[in-house]
């Protein structure tokens, strides 16, 4: 006959959070299955439930430990509900906010039943601070299985106990990198640093943690204290050492942050006031500092970005209704094994695509497929792929010098000299060998219909613009002609998100959308040049601003010889705004290179590391310039309101579909400021009425650079805002 204890009971089951509670062999079950939706989060509707279930296990004499469990397939709990907290404009709601929170976890962690959490899949920001209140932690071997507080990334610092639990648990080291970074832990590295107590087969994840929550609950089994290193100890059992960590803290982010981002620097002040004055002192300081973070302006940007990625995440990349089938792509040719061609190859072998890769020499070939070997031995060294998926990925890559391969490619990218006539023959060829397979070019200068002219089926021609390097680079501007089906979009979008890009829609033109806008921002940094302004000075002026690195840097990092070839197109197509300034042609046309030749704006030593600006240069610009002193605004409102007026320009002719997707285009694309939420909403913030005042100051200064697009004088007069 069953024991009791044995017989599965359901206590409680609230449909409306999806969060259960049974009951096995004494042990409580709390299982969490958010409706209509694809994660758990945490949110004002789940807190009061989960109060009532900690209750109920706190009481319940037939209960002896309980285990907290997803019913999602790669999802523990992934956080707050983001769009709850946009809601919060007053930052002592948000402050209330966050001491229901740590009352809750406090509640929890107090319970005087043993409670383990079943972690498979993402625990992140209040999901991860749910598992530290827990009092055993077992995780599952699995890649989907990946620990955070990614809330700096928010622009915020975790808000129920995370900052003072996560320290005593890792160690405050460890626990300030994880914070102030903000990065997925996963499970293995999760076990090495105590963030978790056990590792086990997903398929067994269940049962282990129920095993275990009885064991404790018994006392058959205990909870095994964290290994701590001789140097931990000195740096974190007493204040001295804890100073210094906190100092080096704090100078990396101030050497990181510029004073940009508030959130690591509270963090930081949070977790030191919780060692100095006890954990409740510290989480005091903490809802404290999340409220005033909630409601700031750096982190309401930082969300919208958010936002709007994960919008993207779901757009096909064609209008509401119309029809597109997006058809799967399981094999592409690569056409070009460069840097380019090579890293392109590399994200999507790592996707599980067959890759044929294809150029003139097999020593091309060779090079470029230790090219994609470096990007996947790097992914080894950081633990991120084990050697047997390396060896995996590398299969799915076939070199050849002819066209052999090609004639299933679902896709066929090409990375091939950047000439329209190479690359219309090579197109010509593609089509003769290929006749299903969409052509997509990778070209960031020249438009994708002078390419698709040579073509007999343009509807299946795209540009599918990559940033280098593309392993790195979240960005990929998918570029449609008037002549590309919807499904051509639709097939080349879905890929795009398949190898882990977020993909903006851009209409055809010269420079596209990111390059476009991209170019005046140059153009006036080299004008600068010709001014008198010090290559240091105004790099120094952008990087101040935000950007990571300054435009004359840019340029040598791109290389010049790029440069070269889009200054000219870019010029023919939109006339004096976009014109190359005397500096940069002369630069262009003495042979320098940029960082890859050693030979560029900067100087470089043998190994490629900059030592200075090459004084050099400045023999280059205007005959009878001297060197003279701009203040950073200047520089910053000449360089930068060209840019915001180019991107304006783009969303007034429909190069891109909406203020959402310039500002994800700039922010991925070209590193524009995320803290400032990307070119539309810093208009948004200055006011169109002022941008437009500068810019027309500007334009009576220096004709035809500076003139003021129509959309933007049209928001200027009407007071509106390009987000609502």
């Amino acid at each position: 006959m069953t024991a009791p204890q044995d017989v599965v009971t359901v206590l409680m089951e609230d449909l409306a959070t999806g969060l259960s509670l049974t009951v096995e062999h004494g042990v409580a079950i709390v299982s969490y299955d958010q409706p209509g939706s694809p994660v758990n989060t945490l949110n004002s509707r789940v807190g009061p439930v989960f109060e009532q279930i900690f209750a109920r296990i706190a009481s319940d004499a037939s209960i002896v430990a309980a285990v907290i469990v997803s019913a999602k397939s790669d999802t523990w709990i992934a956080g707050a509900d983001i769009d709850e907290l946009r809601g919060i404009t007053r930052a002592e709601d948000a402050t209330v906010l966050s001491q229901g929170g740590q009352g809750l976890l406090d509640r929890l962690a107090a319970l005087p039943k043993p409670v383990v959490a079943a972690i498979h899949g993402a625990a992140l920001g209040g999901g991860l601070e749910v598992a530290l209140a827990c009092h055993y932690r077992v995780a599952s071997m699995h890649a989907k299985t990946v620990l955070a507080l990614p809330e700096v990334q928010l622009g915020l610092i975790p808000g129920s106990g995370g900052t003072q639990r996560l320290p005593r648990t890792v160690g405050l080291q460890t626990a300030l990198d994880m914070i102030l970074t903000g990065k997925n832990i996963r499970a293995k590295k999760a076990l090495q640093i105590g963030l978790v107590h056990e590792l086990v087969h997903p398929a067994i994840l269940r049962r282990v943690a129920v095993q275990r929550a009885g064991e404790l609950a018994r006392g058959t089994a205990s909870i095994r204290e964290r290994t701590r290193t001789a140097a931990e100890r000195l740096l974190e059992d007493n204040a001295l050492g804890r100073r210094v960590v906190f100092k080096q803290a704090r100078a990396t982010v101030r050497k990181k942050t510029r004073g940009q981002y508030p959130a690591p620097l509270a963090a930081i002040a949070v977790i030191e006031r919780g060692y100095a004055d006890g954990a409740a002192a510290g989480q005091q300081a903490e809802s404290e500092q999340f409220g005033e973070l909630a409601v700031s302006p750096v982190s309401r940007q930082l969300v919208s970005i958010f936002f709007a990625t994960t919008a993207l995440k779901k757009d096909r990349g064609v209008p509401e209704g119309v029809e597109a089938t997006a058809r799967g792509v399981h094999k592409i040719g690569m056409l070009g094994a460069g840097f380019m061609g090579a890293g392109i190859a590399s994200v999507a072998v790592q996707s599980g695509t067959l890759v044929r890769l294809k150029d003139a020499s097999v020593e091309r070939t060779t090079a470029g497929w230790r090219s994609v070997r470096d990007v996947l031995r790097e992914r080894l060294t950081r633990k991120q792929i084990t050697r047997l998926q390396m060896d995996d990925m590398l299969s799915l890559i076939g070199a050849t010098t002819d066209y052999s391969g090609f004639a299933n490619a679902d896709i066929v990218i090409e990375a091939v000299f950047e000439d329209l006539a190479v690359k219309q023959q090579v197109l010509r060829e593609v089509e003769a060998i290929a006749p299903r397979a969409i052509f997509a070019s990778n070209t960031s200068t020249i438009p994708i219909g002078e390419i698709a002219s040579a073509s007999t089926r343009p509807e299946q021609v795209v540009g599918m613009h990559f940033f280098s390097p593309v392993h790195k680079m979240p960005l990929l501007e998918v570029i449609v002609t008037p002549r590309t089906s919807a499904d051509t979009t639709a097939t080349v979008v879905h890929y795009g998100k398949q190898i882990g890009k977020t993909v903006i829609v851009v209409q055809d033109g010269p420079g596209f959308y990111v390059n476009r806008i991209l170019a005046p921002y140059l153009n006036e940094s080299g004008t600068l040049l010709d001014d008198g302004a010090s290559i240091e000075l105004v790099d120094e002026a952008l990087v101040a601003f935000g950007f990571p690195v300054g435009p004359i840097m840019l340029l040598d990092e791109v290389g010049l010889d790029i440069a070269g070839k889009s200054g000219p197109i870019m010029a023919a197509a939109f006339g004096a705004r976009m014109q190359p300034s005397h500096t940069l042609r002369r630069v262009v046309e003495s042979g320098r290179l940029g960082r890859k030749a050693r030979h560029g704006f900067y100087r470089y030593n043998d190994e490629g590391r900059r030592t200075g600006a090459d004084d050099g240069i400045y023999a280059l610009t205007p005959a009878g310039t001297s060197r003279r002193s701009f203040t950073r605004e200047t520089i910053q409102q000449r360089t930068v309101l060209p840019m915001l007026n180019e991107a304006v320009r783009c969303l007034e002719e429909g190069v891109i579909r909406s203020a959402r997707d310039g500002d994800i285009g700039a922010i991925f694309g070209i590193g524009f400021p995320p803290f400032l939420g990307g070119p539309f909403r810093h208009l948004d913030t200055l006011g169109a009425d002022m941008v437009l005042q500068q810019l027309d100051a500007l334009n009576a200064q220096f004709p035809g650079r500076f003139e003021a697009a129509a959309l933007l004088r049209q928001h200027a007069s009407q007071q509106r805002r390009f987000h609502p």
